[in-house]
């Protein structure tokens, strides 16, 4: 019986840490988005623009090759910068609240939702500028 209460007590605290460790990601911001040859300044910032909007992101601030944006979802905001130029589009985490984010020795780290939304993101940029590349 002591056994199986310590074997209980272990497994509870293993998964216990287990989810702690997992509600945290290491913060890398996304590779670049390469930009199609042929696509304006102008599409180029409503392709970004459009991609923000579908996913609840709010355009905060905009100046040219700069685009600001928020998410509200529940208790969490997160907020990014894009930047662009003609050749690529760049996303970078600028600041949040409630997602967990920490930087110890140089390395960051957040709630691995928050890596999903930009990833999301990422894709439907890059489809956006399809569409707008073959005339869309």
């Amino acid at each position: 019986m002591r056994l199986s209460a310590l074997l209980l007590a272990a497994f509870s605290l293993f998964a216990i840490t287990g989810t702690v460790l997992a509600r945290s990601a290491p913060l890398v911001d996304p590779d670049p988005i390469a930009i199609p040859a042929g696509l304006t300044q102008e599409q180029v910032a409503k392709d970004i623009k459009r991609a923000l909007i579908a996913r609840g992101w709010s355009v905060t601030s905009e100046q040219p090759g700069q685009i600001d944006s928020t998410l509200h979802l529940r208790t969490h905001t997160a907020r990014i910068q894009a930047t662009y130029d003609d050749k690529q589009v760049r996303l970078a985490y600028v600041s949040s609240e409630e997602l967990g984010y920490k930087e110890k020795n140089g390395k960051r780290s957040i709630h691995p939702n928050y890596l999903g939304w930009v990833g999301f993101l990422v894709n439907d940029i890059n489809t956006n500028f399809k569409v707008s590349e073959s005339g869309g």
